[in-house]
């Protein structure tokens, strides 16, 4: 196994508010390999976001980094200023987000926005930087590259937006990409070809890509492993085959059994009961005992640390030497 290009450790996300600290991101670890698609994935307000925000040092104020430690190729960048952040981010960290309209100026060319970023982080002429830009759109999928070097974004369509948000990512050949719902605004054929375009590019150059997301279904086709969040906490990581088909946390076994499916189907599709606990008010021991169909004393009155359960990991006290067995028995 390759060394890890990320590595988060405990990782805490804080914001102060007038009725306490909010504490977004509580205990995260996980490490993501060269050409590795990590899934993160969760409901709303699991904290998938501002982890992603935290690695990328966008995190909005007051929001700040309590604690924990973020390595980029043996580099610890947590504690670096915004002005070495900036160096980080687009030449090591490109980002993708939800709307690409928010990563691109609608009153410059993304031929421009592309020779402009490209100049930025390297050295380059700007002859050698439009031909590069030409490069990126021609290998992200935008056809006539070329004659749509001097287009507008609004000239693009949403799917096509995206593959130039895409490119723009690519533009100083980054080690690691953060896509935070990167298909979420897309209908579900560009959502495809935006996912096997990210596969590609992860096989082509080696690159890491965080993919955060909400849709378990993305993360099945997309994901080489995934980290499941809740109310701030790792529930789950493991290979995407292992969390998708064989899940440990009774979370990741709810997510899953919300997945509409085109044979078997139930009279009804199931829900997870309950909603996500405040993130001001979490529950003591298991964020996830008040909805947890197998919740017992233990789980009310202690937070479970991450059990080994090779090739996954889980968060919950029915992975313990005795959970195990009470689980077995309940499952059997």
């Amino acid at each position: 196994m390759t060394e890890p290009l990320l590595s988060v450790r405990d990782l805490r996300v804080q914001f102060p508010t007038r009725r306490g600290v909010l504490t977004a991101v509580d205990g995260v670890s996980f490490d993501i390999h060269p050409g590795e698609i990590l899934g993160v994935v969760g409901e709303s307000g699991a904290g998938k976001s501002q982890t992603g925000a935290a690695i990328i040092g966008l995190l909005e104020p007051p929001g700040r980094i309590a604690g924990g430690r973020i390595i980029l190729e043996g580099q610890r960048i947590d504690g670096l200023t915004q002005e070495q952040l900036r160096k980080v981010r687009g030449r090591k960290i490109g980002a993708v987000f939800q709307d690409p309209l928010t990563s691109l100026n609608p009153l410059y060319t993304v031929g421009r926005q592309l020779t402009e970023t490209i100049r930025t982080h390297l050295d380059m002429s700007e002859r050698a930087a439009r031909a590069r830009a030409l490069e990126l759109l021609q290998e992200v999928g935008i056809p006539g590259a070329a004659d749509r070097l001097d287009a507008y974004p609004h000239q693009f369509s949403g799917g096509m937006r995206q593959r130039v948000v895409i490119a723009l990512a690519l533009c100083a050949n980054p080690r690691l990409i953060i896509a935070d719902e990167p298909t979420t605004a897309l209908d579900v054929s560009i959502q495809a070809q935006i996912t096997s375009l990210l596969k590609r590019l992860c096989r082509e150059h080696d690159t890491a890509v965080m993919l955060i997301t909400h849709d378990m279904g993305v993360i099945a086709e997309t994901a080489d492993r995934v980290a499941v969040l809740y109310g701030g906490r790792l529930a789950e990581v493991g290979p995407v085959d292992d969390v998708v088909n064989r899940p440990l946390h009774p979370y990741t076994e709810g997510l899953m059994a919300c997945i509409p499916t085109t044979h078997d189907r139930p009279p009804r599709l199931a829900q997870i009961e309950g909603s996500m606990p405040s993130l001001t008010a979490m529950p003591d021991g298991c964020a996830f005992h008040p909805r947890c169909p197998h919740a017992h004393d233990r789980c009310v009155a202690e937070r479970p640390p991450l059990f080994d359960h090779a090739p996954s990991s889980a968060a919950c006290w029915l992975w313990s030497s005795e959970g195990t067995r009470t689980l077995e028995r309940t499952r059997a």
